[in-house]
């Protein structure tokens, strides 16, 4: 069996490293009358190593060719896990409190936002790949992963130490507009991608 390579390995262990941070989100309630900030501040240092070992496996996997079909497949797959799955918490029963506030500012149509877009541009990807047309990630689509990333860290140490942090609380409902606001341009900006596909598919069509 052949080995797997570094980049490959640091990519599963940020798989790893996202499921023990979906089951430290899930205890988080809002409702207890003392909000747990040692949990808090351990799932939004969970997230931060996990995303930042998103950048270290590829500029590693770039800089020794180690570029192999499944990472090609896995690190992309496990990003939109991790980041998708910790919106999803954020929107959750677990971030209400007894007032019935939503305190993470995520709401749910925000979720469905991200999601459609994830499921949009892998969808266009797909077509357009197979046509023989490349489809890497442009600039629109990091900007908007990096920005999703800091967004969830941003929540996470906000609601862990909000009177420390009041200036970046107050910013935060902004932010995840904002998050929103670029995560729908980029999708835009790949829809623009495969217009040429999209259109010659249309023709066939009719």
């Amino acid at each position: 069996m052949k080995k797997i390579n570094l980049p490959n390995q640091i990519t599963l262990a940020r798989l790893v490293v996202a499921i023990i941070f979906f089951v430290c989100l899930a205890q988080f309630d809002a409702r207890e009358p003392v909000r747990n900030v040692a949990l808090l501040d351990a799932c939004a240092i969970l997230f931060v190593i996990a995303a930042l070992s998103d950048a270290v496996d590829g500029y590693l996997a770039r800089k020794h060719n180690q570029i192999t079909s499944f990472g090609r497949v896995f690190d992309p797959f496990v990003d939109k896990l991790l980041v998708i799955g910790a919106y999803i918490f954020l929107a959750g029963d677990g971030f209400v409190d007894t007032a019935g506030r939503q305190i993470s500012d995520v709401a749910g149509w925000m979720v469905v936002v991200i999601l459609g877009r994830e499921l949009l541009v892998t969808s266009l990807r797909g077509v357009t790949e197979a046509s023989g047309q490349d489809f890497s990630a442009n600039l629109h689509g990091k900007a908007k992963m990096l920005l999703q990333s800091i967004t969830v860290g941003w929540i996470l140490f906000t609601l862990a130490h909000p009177e420390g942090l009041a200036l970046c609380a107050k910013l935060r409902p902004a932010l995840v507009y904002l998050t929103v606001i670029v995560t729908i341009l980029s999708g835009v900006s790949y829809l623009r991608m495969a217009r040429g596909v999209l259109s010659q598919t249309s023709r066939s069509d009719s």
